[in-house]
């Protein structure tokens, strides 16, 4: 249970960005701070208003999270990827990237420029930023042509060269004048090298440099061009706040980095998506005494590999681990393309894995007690299950229900749960094929039949195909299946399992005369269950997802059956000519009085489409 209160108690006085949730944990709103503890708290502070709108947004939030950074332009950038990448409710959408400032290097050039852009393209140039202030990047490269008498002009050298007189840069020592030939190649790539050397986070030359001008120029009473050093010397160091949370390379990655103490971690995972952070989540692992970062790593990286759907090109962790050899092997071999595993030593990408590593150690700092509940309220639910059953390594649990009104619209549903957690990107759906009529145990049998087969049929293409047997879906049978219901439920599925072949335990959850969980039906005998256990919990969980999923299922095969138009009923009309006869003729009765030459003139209608349409009013005869 998320407490608001207790939750406010712990926030960071640092910069960084909160993700507002509503109860069906959708995100509603995204927002950046200089101080995360100052700003979220106001949300709910009865004498902060912030108009309707924003009062609104907070009656509807049941959870918040935050991702710390180092800087207030670096959750200015993250909180625009953000709001991009989700799209929230409350937030104003924000326009598209070319708001951002970039600097541009034309490096591919034999003599290169620095531009001020606001796109980022293929075209073999360098970039840096986002910045947010765009006058700070144009006064910034104003200062490095000033400083490395860099060209502006947008002439092609060295072919245009000596072909027009140089421009006024030249005559006021502000340009080497290239075009003239005035200056080697090699003399202006040093120029280049030390710009750039400048725009990677080497400001130190330069800053020492303007601050001694404007040094000089105050001492010298030249106050006009002491102001104008000082002016330059806040725009350098403005550019100097470098942020790391938008990538130049583009390139989809994962960042890790973990925290720990003697018997608890919390491995951060940053997903960078598109050269932008777009999303994180964080995991809390079981440790053993001193046990190190690199084991804890490893550990992680197949566990959590061997589960996600989306494994990208690059995976960035911050500690050398064991076997990264054979791990790229296998990751390569899920994604289907190489797969790299880096361990950054220095720049950029170090910076993003220190990133980490901090909300990693918040996250353990501040959040170990609320996370050790919920491995009670998961793991530990589990190995309550595990002991009342006599079973070891349970990890996957299905469980399964049918709905259906006086067996109008049969369907079933198959819920997944893993380590006590709902996977929902398992679920499955089912609609009844060979069963009519109100009858569950046909219903659970043809459920439970096509699910297997069809996992066993994936099981045998990924091995024919050499692939790893993780990447399907159906493939992976559970360690448990949970039916909602006593003996005859079981027995069903014991059934069927047994038609197939296949030997999973399969438990029915039994309830009592007031519809709540009693206990459970395991090897033909009922196990009373501790009402109070988180164990009994997790079972009510699942045993309501179950139904839930199915329910809603069903009633939405319901509303489209209801929705259901006497045009659907002749052939040759879909919903695309529906539509189209409907938009022209507006009523059922202008569309029975058209003739068929009229029906054929028609968007998207044909002379059969408009005859069939004239005989299921008026019959064969009067065509």
């Amino acid at each position: 249970m998320f407490e608001i209160e207790e939750e406010l108690s712990k926030l960071p006085d640092q910069p960084g960005v909160y993700i507002m949730h509503d109860a069906d944990d959708a995100i509603i709103y995204v927002g950046k701070a200089l101080s995360l503890r100052k700003r979220v708290r106001q949300y709910f502070q009865p004498s902060h208003d912030e108009g309707i709108k924003k009062r609104q947004m907070v009656s509807h939030i049941a959870r918040f999270e935050y991702i710390v950074t180092d800087s207030e332009l670096e959750a200015l950038v993250l909180e625009c990827n953000l709001i991009k990448e989700h799209r929230p409710k409350y937030n104003t959408m924000l326009r598209d990237d070319k708001t951002y400032p970039y600097i541009r290097v034309t490096v591919a050039e034999e003599y290169p420029r620095i531009l001020f852009s606001r796109q980022i393209k293929k075209d073999r140039s360098r970039y840096f930023g986002p910045y947010t202030s765009a006058g700070a990047v144009k006064d910034t490269i104003e200062l490095m042509n000033k400083i490395y008498c860099l060209r502006t002009c947008s002439r092609k050298l060295p072919k245009d060269a000596g072909k027009e007189r140089p421009c006024l840069n030249y005559h006021i020592h502000q340009c080497m004048a290239p075009c003239r030939g005035t200056v080697s190649r090699e003399e202006y790539q040093s120029r280049v090298d030390r710009a750039l050397e400048f725009l990677n986070g080497n400001y130190a030359p330069v800053i020492k440099e303007l601050t001694e001008r404007m040094n000089a120029a105050s001492e010298a009473m030249e106050f006009e061009k002491a102001i104008e050093y000082r002016e330059l010397l806040n725009s350098v160091k403005q550019i100097a706040q470098k942020q790391k949370i938008t990538h130049m390379d583009g390139e989809d990655k994962d960042i890790i980095a973990a925290a720990s103490d003697d018997t608890d971690a919390v491995v951060q995972v940053f997903f960078i998506r598109g050269g932008k952070i777009i999303g994180r989540d964080h995991f809390h692992v079981r440790v053993g005494t001193e046990e190190e970062k690199g084991k804890i790593l490893t550990d992680f990286v197949k566990q959590f590999y061997s589960g996600t759907p989306y494994i990208p090109k690059e995976i960035m962790i911050q500690e050398q681990i064991e076997d990264i050899g054979i791990l790229e092997e296998w990751l390569s071999k899920k994604r289907g393309r190489k797969v790299t595993i880096r361990i950054p030593q220095k720049g950029l990408k170090e910076r993003l894995i220190e990133l980490a590593a901090k909300n990693a150690q918040l996250v353990l700092s501040q959040d170990k007690e609320k996370i050790k509940r919920e491995e009670g309220r998961t793991i530990g639910a589990v190995r309550e299950i595990e002991h009342l059953l006599g079973m070891k390594d349970l990890s996957r649990m299905e469980a399964y229900d049918i709905s259906n009104i006086n067996g109008f619209e049969t369907v079933g549903s198959m819920i997944v749960y893993e380590k006590g957690r709902p996977k929902r990107s398992d679920y499955r759906k089912f609609k009844l094929r060979t069963v009519t009529g109100p009858d569950d145990y046909a219903s659970m049998h043809e459920v439970l039949t096509r699910r297997f087969l069809h996992g066993m049929q994936e099981q045998q293409e990924l091995k024919e195909k050499e692939i790893d047997p993780e990447c399907g879906s159906f493939n992976r049978f559970p360690d448990l299946i949970l039916m909602d219901g006593g003996r005859g439920q079981v027995n069903i599925c014991l059934a069927v399992l047994e038609e197939l072949g296949l030997s999973i335990p399969v438990c029915g959850m039994v309830k009592d005369d007031f519809h709540r969980t009693r206990g459970l039906y395991f090897h033909n005998e009922e196990i009373p269950i501790d009402r109070h256990g988180e164990g009994f919990k997790l079972i009510t969980r699942i045993q309501d997802e179950a139904h839930r999923f199915a329910i809603e299922y069903h009633r939405s095969l319901r509303s489209k059956s209801q929705v259901h138009s006497m045009l659907d009923d002749i052939e040759g009309i879909g919903p695309a000519r529906r539509k189209a006869l409907m938009r022209r003729y507006q009523s059922m009765e202008n569309i029975r009085d058209a003739s068929v030459e009229d029906l054929e003139q028609t968007e998207s209608m044909n002379r059969r489409a408009a005859e069939s349409v004239y005989r299921f009013f008026h019959g064969e005869s009067e065509l």
